[in-house]
């Protein structure tokens, strides 16, 4: 694969990454990145190198997230499946912790069910019940998503070059085990200082928020990256996403999960 687009030391893949790292370090959004990727492959290379770049930089990685689970997406971006993206550590926003302004560019705020795994995720193809005896338990968590591309003009390779559109997230603090919960059923609420803004179920999320889990379970080994114990899902919205601005005060409240809130810092004067 050496000197094609889709290798991680190409000079597009390089080029794309240093325009997105460039968006992050000066806090100004760029140009989209697809005139110098345009499959899907090229734009993991980005988020690969990138994720090359984050861990040499101290960055520690906990997880994943699921982008692209609301079939209106899909098909806006003209596509049939989902995308991944990676979690670090310093993304998880603490309970009760302001989100400083100008933390994530272009913010944006949406509610999902997060899962945490307590064994590895390592077979070519896994069932539900692999899943399910792999997962300590879940959590509700308000995903915060931002784009480095100017006024959110992405296409795929965009988004998946931008490490999946990723900002921040906040998780709950009760852990539930699944056998305490119908995924697929529960309704979710995300209200800003108690106006409703979006409403959902677990089964906007490709069906079920398992389904979601057991794609990128199976889509990580294949990429010789599986999950291991210990790392947490966002498994994807269970709800339209609503834009977020400084001084704002989320709540998602989702059944049989409980709550999580996320606040903005205001703007200084």
């Amino acid at each position: 694969m050496t000197g094609t687009d889709t290798d991680i030391e190409s000079p597009a893949v390089g080029a794309a990454a240093e325009r997105l790292l460039g968006a992050h370090a000066s806090g100004v959004p760029c140009a989209p990145v697809r005139d110098l990727i345009t499959s899907a492959d090229a734009a993991y290379a980005v988020q690969d190198r990138l994720t090359r770049h984050w861990l040499g930089q101290g960055r520690r990685a906990v997880g994943r997230k699921i982008g692209l689970t609301s079939r209106a997406v899909q098909d806006q971006l003209g596509v049939t499946s989902p995308d991944f993206g990676m979690l670090f550590a310093d993304m998880a926003v603490p309970e009760g912790e302001e989100i400083p302004a100008g933390a994530v560019l272009q913010p944006r705020a949406e509610a999902e069910v997060a899962l945490v795994l307590e064994d590895d995720l390592v077979h070519e193809r896994h069932t539900v019940a692999d899943l399910i005896r792999a997962t300590a338990f879940a959590l509700p968590a308000i995903e915060i998503v931002g784009s480095r591309v100017r006024d959110w003009d992405i296409t795929l390779a965009d988004t998946i070059a931008d490490n999946a559109s990723s900002g921040l997230y906040a998780l709950g603090t009760r852990p539930v085990p699944l056998g305490a919960v119908d995924l697929r059923l529960c309704g979710m609420v995300l209200e800003r200082r108690g106006e409703q803004l979006s409403t959902g179920t677990g089964a906007a999320c490709l069906g079920h928020p398992l389904s979601a889990a057991l794609w990128l379970a199976d889509t990580m080994v294949r990429a010789g990256r599986p999950l291991r114990a210990g790392d947490t899902v966002l498994t994807g919205a269970l709800g339209p996403v609503v834009p977020a601005a400084p001084g704002d005060v989320f709540e998602a409240r989702i059944d049989g999960l409980g709550d999580v809130r996320v606040a903005f810092a205001k703007e200084e004067a």
